[in-house]
């Protein structure tokens, strides 16, 4: 499903405008979004969880030279599908 089919789906589920789907929709992702850039968890029940892990730097290899790179540590947004989701996902319901 596409950000757009998904502002469809709730624009005809609850009967608003396209306009009014869109917002509700941008409003919620970038709230998400600021969430995960303070590097708070994110928790949305029954679907899952969204936190923020911290990789370390590492030397790894360019695949084409085979050279010896030095990989910045980087943060990254992290999902963990929820017990019920997982449920659901696994029983095709």
């Amino acid at each position: 499903m596409t950000k757009s089919e998904l502002i469809e789906a709730l624009a005809k589920a609850e009967g608003i405008t396209l306009k009014a789907a869109e917002i509700a929709v941008n409003v919620a992702f970038q709230s998400m979004e600021h969430a995960l850039i303070r590097s708070d968890r994110l928790e949305i029940r029954g679907f899952g969880s969204f936190k923020v892990k911290n990789y370390d730097g590492y030397k790894g290899r360019n695949p084409k030279t085979g050279e010896l790179i030095e990989v910045d540590s980087k943060k990254l947004p992290f999902f963990k599908v929820g017990k019920e989701l997982k449920e659901r996902v696994n029983s095709g319901a």
